[in-house]
Order: structure tokens, then C-alpha cells, then sequence
């Protein structure tokens, strides 16, 4: 399976396969098992989803870097992945987390629904 390469594909592939809702939940139970008050209605629209998550992670980063951490490990976004960021720009390093937290939340939704 080739997953989505851009925000746009896969907010488009979850709605093709009514699995946006189920990316919403997942959103949702990762971030309360990290302790992070951030509540995503399932009804959110994709674009407001995008600049939510964004702002979520760029106040993570600026002034709660533990959490932040503890919320990629407890989402399982690559260490690899984040580690080939570059860190010079916070608001585009928010951005580019905040992709690679919806593609594995979207893996995880994807492959709960398949198998």
C-alpha cells in the first residue's frame, strides 16, 4: 500500500473510503493518552483539521517539548522521519510534524479497516 504523500491525497483518500471520522477518533484517543487537551470535533472540516493540528504542535514545541515527545511516541511517528526535519523554522517544522502524525494516525485507521 503507497500511502499519501501530501495532506491534500490524504484527507481526500480517507473520504473516499468514509474513514474520516475514524481519523478524527484516532486523533482524539492518541492525544488524550498523551494528556494533551486537544479536542478534534468529528466534524471538523479537513482545512480547520490542518491549522488545529498545526498550532497544537507549534505551541507543543514552543512551550511543552516533553509532551510533544511523549505524543510521537505514544502516536509512533518515526524517529527517523522527525530526525530528517529540519528544526530551523518552528512553524514549518509544525507543519511537517503535524503531517507525519496524520499519515500514521491515517496507517493506523487504514489497516484497522482493511485487516
Amino acid at each position: 500500500m503507497q500511502f499519501p504523500d501530501t495532506f491534500e491525497a490524504l484527507v481526500d483518500e480517507a473520504n473516499n473510503l468514509n474513514l474520516y471520522k475514524k481519523l478524527i477518533e484516532q486523533l482524539n484517543k492518541d492525544f488524550l493518552l498523551a494528556n494533551i487537551n486537544a479536542d478534534f470535533h468529528e466534524e471538523v472540516l479537513p482545512t480547520s483539521l490542518k491549522l488545529i493540528l498545526q498550532e497544537t504542535i507549534y505551541n507543543l514545541i514552543q512551550n511543552k517539548f516533553t509532551e510533544y515527545l511523549n505524543l510521537l511516541y505514544i502516536i509512533d511517528v518515526s524517529e527517523r522521519q522527525i530526525k530528517q526535519l529540519d528544526g530551523e523554522d518552528t512553524l514549518l517544522l509544525s507543519e511537517q510534524v503535524s503531517f507525519l502524525i496524520l499519515k500514521r494516525e491515517w496507517q493506523k485507521v487504514w489497516y484497522r479497516n482493511v485487516y
